[in-house]
């Protein structure tokens, strides 16, 4: 196994060596010229040099300079067992050398460079989602001693217990408790919410916050290795490593066509005896529609969605959309438009709403909860000022417990009053569909707490319309949210399955063992969502409050919109219709071409230009898409 190991880096070393994109201009450019020399020297009439003919001396030099960078990557490829449409074309060049078709051969590496580098640029280089993530943390903590002193160690040897100060705008390096110091912190890199937390003694920090201006001193809760953002960290790194090769539609379908080709020109060699007919069979079958129209195509689609608004991050997302069979969604931000609002105060006896409002938004201010900004904004329209907060504390499940103005508020929910204080539970209005929250205040029952996170205007319709119109056979809701949130709104838009309280970990499993299934698309925000987005087989980030969602998606949609979304699944449709067009209609013409070059009527040079003219149809087709205007949404708008 370690052999084999070790031979998989040598490979991994070599095609990384050798698939510069830099590397493959400067081939095409060398092609170009050393072709440019040849008719030049032929016209010329210049006699032999050397036993050669002067004309071919130019392309001899070609394919020492170009031939053999360009052998040695697909000799990788075929070591990987990966024999696609340029497999044949390699055959075709080496017999091209070896039969003196010098000229047929130079065209071959044409064909080959024009498509590698359309390729190259179609598929321009990601950046890493871990490089996105690491960049994010410090390599040092500052570390307070029991004298106040304060010294950086190295955030590998933060120990728990250690009090840690996160200086202003640093990321606090590990998760912890608040001990000293009044601020905010921004975590929406942690939790895709737009919206920076308040902290006070108690309130309890994630590593990847972002500081605000004032310096927090934090105990240690624990090691780096085990914080919430390592944690994330680590499933992306196994997201990606697992993440399954998908190979590309050339590639499939040259896989067959390649072997067949070439058993056909073995044919014709031992039927004929005739060297010229093989290789020109060998030259017309090199199916370049393959290698030049798809990128051409794909590029069109890049173009028409970046008019969109759509940033394609891996082409090959194009490709892989229109063969998805499972949909699954976040939910906050996604299907929502993320902005909760609270629209009803029931108040116990005993108690005014505006008074049980100013206790919750007081200490609100010192939770991420998506419904904390709802209280917050509400105490704002109310003009209700804040109270004093002397302690704020919020464990998982627990709910936000502190002290505002010398009483004991806990905000919490009705699940937890039901089990532990059946004499104010008793007080608790009837369930009703959405959100809600309970306010305690010195341990009585305070009031309920209603909110609506407004669904998007076209998420109804959206969810409607995959069956049908884009053949959706399952549709799924998988969120972090809590169960009451989650299943209504699955029911509100008619989702099938929905899963709620799902850690990023449980999320990967659920997207993993759904792909296992059938193709899926995954959508969502934040970086909590990134693992996920990377296991998908087209991952969706939608708006734009995470860098590291963006890096792991293979596409972008930073306005949020689902009408957008359905734009996308249309781009990719019409792309893939036009791809296939020009790739079979491209390869009838080919093999009609083998049939005239196995009689004898088609030279190798011949073909080689006859295979030019059907590049030049087939991207004329595959241009097309770049001109279509009519690709529209189903959805009618932007939502």
């Amino acid at each position: 196994m370690a052999i084999i190991g070790d031979v998989d880096r040598i490979l991994a070393r070599a095609d990384a060596a050798l698939s510069v994109p830099f590397v493959n201009r400067m081939i095409l450019i060398v092609t170009l010229l050393a072709i440019f020399v040849h008719f030049s020297l032929r016209w010329s009439g210049l006699a032999a040099v050397g036993g050669f003919a002067a004309a071919d001396l130019s392309l001899l030099a070609l394919f020492v300079v170009g031939g053999v960078p360009i052998l040695a990557q697909l000799l990788l490829k075929f070591l990987r067992r990966e024999m696609g449409a340029d497999f044949l074309a390699a055959i075709a060049f080496v017999a091209g050398i070896w039969l003196g078709e010098y000229l047929a051969a130079a065209l071959i590496i044409l064909m080959l460079t024009g498509g590698q580098v359309l390729e190259a640029f179609a598929m321009r280089k990601a950046s890493s989602a871990l490089n996105a993530l690491a960049s994010r943390m410090p390599s040092v903590a500052h570390r307070k001693d029991d004298k106040g002193e304060i010294s950086d160690i190295a955030l590998d040897d933060v120990a728990i217990g250690d009090l840690i100060a996160v200086f202003p705008h640093e990321t606090a390096p590990v998760d912890g408790t608040v001990v000293d110091g009044h601020g905010n912190m921004d975590e929406s890199y942690l939790t895709g919410e737009p919206f920076v937390v308040a902290k006070v003694p108690g309130t309890a920090v994630l590593s990847g916050a972002i500081n605000g201006d004032a310096v927090l001193v934090i105990r240690a809760e624990k090691q780096a290795r085990d914080s919430r953002y390592a944690q994330i960290m680590h499933v992306m790194r196994d997201a990606e490593q697992k993440r399954p090769r998908i190979r590309r539609l050339g590639d499939q379908i040259g896989a067959w066509f390649a072997p067949v080709a070439l058993l056909f020109a073995i044919m014709v060699l031992y039927v004929t005896g005739d060297s010229t007919r093989f290789l020109a069979v060998l030259v017309v079958a090199t199916p370049c529609p393959l290698l030049i129209a798809i990128p051409i195509t794909v590029m069109s689609a890049i173009s028409i969605a970046a008019r969109r608004g759509i940033v394609i991050r891996d082409p090959t997302a194009l490709e892989r959309l229109p063969t998805c069979q499972t949909a699954i969604f976040d939910k906050t931000g996604t299907l929502t438009y993320g902005r909760p609002e609270l629209t009803d105060i029931l108040p116990g006896p005993g108690f005014v709403a505006d008074d049980v409002l100013r206790f919750a938004a007081s200490l609100e201010r010192y939770s991420r909860h998506p419904l904390a900004m709802a209280v917050m904004a509400a105490a704002k329209d109310r003009k209700i000022a804040a109270g004093d907060v002397a302690r704020a504390s919020e464990k998982p499940g627990q709910g936000l417990t502190g002290v505002v103005d010398g009483h004991d508020i806990a905000v919490t929910h009705r699940k937890k009053l039901l089990a532990t204080d059946q004499e104010n539970a008793r007080l608790l209005p009837e369930t009703s569909s959405g959100l809600e929250c309970v306010v305690m205040v010195d341990g009585r029952y305070g009031a309920t707490l209603r909110f609506r996170d407004t669904p998007r205007d076209d998420g109804k319709s959206f969810v409607d319309h995959l069956g049908p119109i884009h053949r959706f056979k399952k549709i799924m809701l998988v969120s972090g949210d809590r169960e009451s949130e989650v299943t209504y709104l699955s029911e509100l838009l008619g989702i099938g399955k929905s899963l709620a309280s799902q850690s990023p970990e449980q999320k990967v499993a659920i997207v993993r063992a759904e792909t296992a299934a059938a193709p899926t698309l995954f959508m969502g925000d934040g970086i909590n969502d990134a693992p996920a987005l990377a296991v998908a087989t087209v991952g969706i980030a939608f708006g734009k409050e995470s860098a590291v969602t963006a890096e792991a998606a293979g596409v972008v949609i930073p306005e949020a919109s689902l009408a957008t979304v359905d734009e996308l699944l249309h781009i990719s449709i019409a792309m893939r219709r036009i791809l296939l067009q020009s790739v079979i209609g491209g390869m009838v013409l080919s093999v009609l071409a083998m049939g005239f070059a196995a009689a004898g009527y088609i030279s190798p040079v011949a073909g080689a230009l006859l295979q030019e003219g059907i590049d030049i149809i087939a991207i004329a087709n595959a241009l097309r898409l770049a001109l279509r205007h009519d690709i529209a949404s189903d959805l009618g708008g932007a939502g």
